[in-house]
């Protein structure tokens, strides 16, 4: 158990910063939909639907890449796996920006509505591109172990962008009812969307340069047989990240060019990615989790009881993604104010939203398999059957059921692709996992769940209330039936 002990401290670092940053990030749609139009807010996630799948290509699997490769020390020295890493990084980025910026006119007409001001496209463009970019550093950071740089630059970045989205979009209004001589010069009320992508432009630079001291201090080397063996490996991770992202961002792509109801586009894809929000909760544990995860399961996949481990970590990991899920659909009736009423209509998408996650991120853990096989191609094959489901569902149905078809085929893609990455994971890396302990947990949630559905309770804090006895009714489930304190060192590091 000291390798899941490990894995649990890492997590809860990693955990921490990515989960306040992800909270920050999220208690921000209180201010976005109370400062912005449903429109804007529609625009917005529409453009940073883009941002998510082009950073896919621009980073090129290589963050993982660069994991594999520098645990090979009997090979390559970790530097020189370093350094062609954020080379090889640099010339797609920069290739990337001189032909985007070139045939901007010409890649607008195909993928951007002409309602989306061409400013706000370019400003997100330049600010993927340094993420993609700082990408490598942070993930030398978490290969060097230094999990608590890595947190705090996370968390700068987006308090900046907090700080940012609050002076122009609720400082700057003020200053102008009052004193608008004093802000002409850089502020205009009808630009408040801008100013969004502005904050977070100004956040990633401020960031980048914090990383100075991971870019500088050693010999750039340009390994040219490490970096074809590192694209060779990495080519399949970006066609499954691809196809990965999709399941988070292809409905908010496909949306405008699908709707057909009578209420606005963006007004509508404003109400569903507002929803959407409330289920990211569930992202941010799973997002903490991979941090920590990825360069934990190659560095223990030379010792005897790795398999075991990492069948412990599944039940484990799922057990407390079931907790996540419960706290939020029982705690809905509080969580929803984060947002505007006018959004209230899309509440019924977050459950689904949050299985839909959850499914992904099993997925994730299930992947090990064929990432220390050398088999990457199957991520491509499953990322893509999952991609193609989501399409065609969206495409059917988005006509029909508006933003409820984008909840329910990211629910089905991801839900497949887990089933089929375990039965084909079983062949070529054979895991007994515990799934009489993770069926039993599962079918608790959703019992309780039906519980607090369809018990009448029309007082809100009654309701609260009771939904508090069932979570606590879970809780002592799991401490008594697996969580058993004495023998079970990850929990004895956190009790």
């Amino acid at each position: 158990m000291h390798g899941v002990r490990s894995l649990a401290k890492d997590s809860f670092i990693y955990g921490g910063s990515a989960i306040a940053s992800k909270m920050m990030n999220w208690l921000l749609t209180v201010l976005f939909t109370h400062t912005l139009a449903k429109s804007d807010f529609g625009i917005m996630t529409n453009l940073y639907a883009y941002a998510a799948l082009i950073i896919v290509v621009l980073t090129f699997g290589m963050e993982t890449g660069f994991f594999r490769f520098a645990n090979q020390t009997d090979k390559y020295l970790p530097a020189t796996v370093y350094s062609t890493t954020l080379i090889s990084v640099s010339i797609i980025v920069l290739v990337f920006l001189i032909c985007f910026l070139s045939f901007f006119s010409f890649l607008r007409t195909y993928l951007w509505s002409s309602k989306i001001p061409g400013i706000y496209i370019r400003i997100v463009i330049v600010v993927l591109s340094m993420d993609a970019f700082s990408a490598i550093p942070f993930a030398y950071l978490r290969y060097k172990k230094r999990v608590l740089k890595f947190g705090i630059l996370k968390l700068l970045n987006v308090v900046l962008y907090t700080f940012f989205c609050i002076l122009f979009l609720v400082i700057c209004p003020q200053i102008n009812k009052h004193s608008p001589s004093l802000i002409t010069w850089f502020w205009k009320d009808n630009f408040r969307l801008g100013y969004v992508f502005i904050a977070n432009l100004l956040a990633t630079f401020i960031e980048i340069l914090c990383l100075l001291p991971e870019l500088i201090g050693f010999k750039y080397r340009f390994d040219v047989s490490l970096a074809k063996g590192m694209f060779h490996y990495c080519f399949p991770l970006v066609i499954m990240g691809i196809a990965g992202v999709s399941n988070h961002v292809v409905d908010k792509l496909m949306f405008p060019a699908f709707y057909s109801g009578s209420l606005p586009m963006f007004d509508e894809l404003g109400v569903y990615s507002a929803c959407f929000k409330i289920a990211l909760i569930m992202m941010m544990f799973t997002q903490a989790f991979r941090y920590a995860y990825e360069p934990f399961f190659f560095e223990k996949s030379k010792e005897k009881d790795a398999k075991q481990l990492y069948a412990d970590v599944m039940k484990y990991f799922i057990i407390f993604g079931l907790l996540v899920f419960l706290g939020v659909v029982l705690y809905l009736d509080i969580i929803k104010y984060l947002i505007a009423p006018e959004y209230f209509g899309a509440l019924r998408i977050v459950p689904i939203v949050l299985w839909g996650e959850l499914f992904f991120a099993v997925y994730f853990n299930l992947s090990v398999w064929y990432k220390l096989v050398d088999k990457t191609y199957w991520g491509a094959i499953f990322s893509t059957i999952a991609f193609v489901i989501l399409i065609v569902v969206n495409i059917f149905f988005i006509p029909i059921y508006s933003y409820r078809a984008c909840a329910w085929a990211g629910f089905t893609g991801d839900g497949f692709i887990m089933l089929l990455s375990y039965f084909i994971g079983q062949k070529y890396y054979p895991i007994r996992y515990d799934l009489k302990s993770i069926g039993f947990y599962t079918c608790l949630a959703l019992g309780l769940y039906a519980v607090s559905y369809f018990v009448p309770i029309y007082n809100c804090w009654f309701h609260l209330a009771f939904n508090t006895i069932l979570i606590i009714i879970y809780l002592i489930v799991v401490i008594k039936r697996d969580l058993l304190l004495k023998n079970i060192s990850f929990v004895n590091y956190f009790v």
